[in-house]
């Protein structure tokens, strides 16, 4: 593999006027990738379109939302937001589609899934991308099994709601660190976890990986692991899942520093890790 495929578009990003950085952030956090020296390959996400999203919404609510009438996870109504939506979460599904073509991994810099439930939003996240992915394959017959790994700071309470809604827990695996950790002498075990954990999928076709930078100490919402740890984190999802040759899309979540430069940093050692572990001739 010679670069890493990147789905990205403009048009996922907006300004959202909230608290939290995800709709604006993947522009930031492509401005910075591309100072790496990484070799990645940007391509245009196909949208979600409004079957796709109420393949794990209702419908009522996807398109309230989608026509302004709603409040999205932003607890807003803008049409800006609204129109970022579907590439938000199609970047995603675009990113698992690509990771299952080409057998490695795939990227979607984009975030603001994990809280969605089945009929609301909220917690800064409107649409679950990372079901409406797996539902998406599902339904294509591109996949029996679809493990979701979520490493962020905060329980994914969205994607139990659709899992449970939906009745997907046959084939839709899922779990979420923020069910367990959330203290610093906790981290040890934690990545000492992580081959387990991963493991735990070794019979899915694909990984959805929610690589969180909220865990970090500093930040405000998380505090339990260092940047070094983050990083060993991210170098084992991906060491593990490429020993299981189960392919794997990932997107960011969460980080709420002050210091925006300290949550790109994290994002920045994620590609990182990600570009050691499946490109050729790259070390650091």
């Amino acid at each position: 593999m010679n670069s890493i495929p990147v789905f990205y578009s403009p048009k996922l990003v907006a300004n959202a006027h909230s608290y939290s950085p995800s709709s604006g952030k993947p522009a930031l956090v492509i401005e910075s990738w591309q100072t790496l020296g990484i070799p990645i390959d940007i391509r245009e996400p196909t949208p979600a379109t409004e079957y796709a999203l109420c393949l794990a919404h209702g419908k009522t609510y996807v398109q309230k939302v989608l026509a302004c009438r709603a409040d999205n996870g932003f607890r807003n109504r803008l049409p800006e937001v609204a129109a970022s939506l579907p590439y938000t979460t199609g970047a995603f599904v675009s990113a698992a589609r690509e990771a299952l073509n080409n057998g490695k991994v795939a990227v979607a810099p984009v975030s603001g899934f994990h809280h969605a439930c089945h009929d609301n939003g909220g917690e800064f996240c409107t649409f679950n991308g990372l079901v409406v992915a797996a539902q998406v394959l599902k339904k294509a017959g591109l996949v029996n099994k679809v493990g979701i790994l979520d490493f962020d700071q905060h329980y994914g309470n969205g994607t139990v709601d659709i899992i449970r809604t939906r009745e997907l827990d046959d084939w839709l695996l899922h779990y979420s660190a923020g069910a367990e950790y959330e203290r610093e002498d906790q981290a040890e075990d934690f990545l000492k976890r992580i081959p387990e954990l991963v493991n735990r999928f070794n019979d899915c076709d694909i990984i959805h990986y929610q690589a969180g930078a909220d865990p970090h100490v500093a930040d405000p919402l998380g505090g339990w692991l260092t940047t070094a740890q983050l990083a060993e984190r991210d170098r084992l999802v991906f060491e593990n899942a490429k020993s299981w040759h189960i392919p794997i899309a990932w997107n960011l979540a969460g980080g709420y520093q002050v210091d925006f430069r300290n949550v790109l940093n994290i994002h920045d050692n994620t590609l990182k890790a990600c570009a050691k572990v499946y490109l050729t001739n790259v070390n650091e």
